[in-house]
């Protein structure tokens, strides 16, 4: 199936408030990638960033947080854990934090390879060489968000960051053979319906893997406080219409899904999603790592975590896979 969409279609979707649209991604979803969740366990390992986005908890210009960095040894021994729970993939995530030298994060993927875990890395913009660094010792995928491909718009939530330098990121990880992750913010101040119609465009003109699309939800301690929350719906239609448009690519039902709505994820994955990342931080980091308030799971152990999302995933007919999920078959 081949479903060519360009912005004026893309807008009438996302208009569009009928249930056909999930059907359509659900039906997609299933004749692509089968009803397997691929499970990718996530470990968030510093929230400290050099970054200033107006729509994020972690941001540099937010004095309330408690920040935090995990020592090589706990990064790794959350690896060595996630592996021992079935697992397949690990997700390294943190802040743009500099104190992660591109030896300390080789040195970790090197470790955690060890495991035969699929690696993940979303630690930001980094130079070109780092990331052929990364590449060659194991790292397999990277993820990293466009949020906005509304030039203006990104620049006034990303203040002294360059629209253009994010850009290049992405092509340089996938010229290097990553599996490319990106995906956009739904629901930002001055956001309109035709730039998320070239948002999507542009994770089609990327092709890129994976695509994350989360919900908008302000942080009390950020410049965007007073906006507003009720972003679940239109999230999930940009979610659906992406999956029509790359049928094949790996998409999450986010956990910023499920904090706007009860059993988010799982909406989420009747309309179009098959990875969910469960989280493996340990629980005293986990409230520290607030990058919208009101996150799911905060006080639930890892081995809660897995259980539960694995009994969730049943109740609606879908099976957990059991191996590592790359868009294009590699076991």
């Amino acid at each position: 199936m081949n479903i060519n969409l360009n912005k004026n279609d893309i807008i009438e979707i996302l208009s569009d408030k009928s249930t056909k649209l999930f059907e359509s991604a659900d039906k997609i979803r299933k004749e692509f990638k089968g009803d397997y969740v691929h499970l990718r366990a996530l470990v968030e390992f510093t929230n400290i960033c050099k970054c200033n986005c107006l729509y994020c908890g972690l941001r540099r210009d937010n004095k309330k947080v408690d920040r935090y960095r995990l020592k090589e040894k706990q990064i790794i021994d959350c690896a060595k854990l996630s592996a021992q729970y079935g697992y397949k993939t690990i997700v390294l995530q943190g802040g743009e934090d500099e104190y992660y030298s591109a030896d300390k994060i080789a040195s970790v993927i090197k470790e955690i390879k060890k495991f035969n875990l699929a690696i993940t890395l979303s630690i930001g913009e980094r130079p070109y060489d780092e990331y052929k660094l990364f590449k060659t010792i194991g790292a397999d995928r990277y993820l990293l968000r466009i949020e906005t491909t509304d030039k203006e718009l990104y620049k006034k939530m990303h203040p002294m960051a360059s629209f253009e330098n994010r850009l290049n990121c992405l092509y340089n990880l996938k010229s290097l053979g990553y599996e490319v992750g990106t995906g956009c913010l739904v629901g930002l101040p001055e956001q309109s319906l035709e730039s998320l119609a070239n948002d999507i465009l542009f994770f089609k003109e990327l092709d890129a893997d994976m695509v994350g699309i989360g919900p908008f939800i302000p942080h009390p301690n950020t410049p965007l406080k007073n906006a507003s929350s009720d972003n679940f719906d239109l999230a999930l239609r940009v979610m659906a219409t992406v999956r029509l448009l790359m049928p094949d690519i790996n998409i999450p039902a986010t956990s910023a899904m499920e904090t706007l709505k009860p059993n988010g994820r799982i909406i989420a994955l009747q309309s179009g999603a098959n990875v969910i990342m469960p989280n493996m931080t340990d629980t005293i980091y986990r409230k520290k790592y607030e990058i919208y308030p009101g996150k799911i799971c905060i006080n639930d152990s890892p081995n809660m975590c897995v259980n539960c999302i694995k009994s969730k995933i049943e109740s609606i007919n879908r099976k957990v896979s059991v191996s590592k999920g790359f868009r294009y078959d590699k076991e």
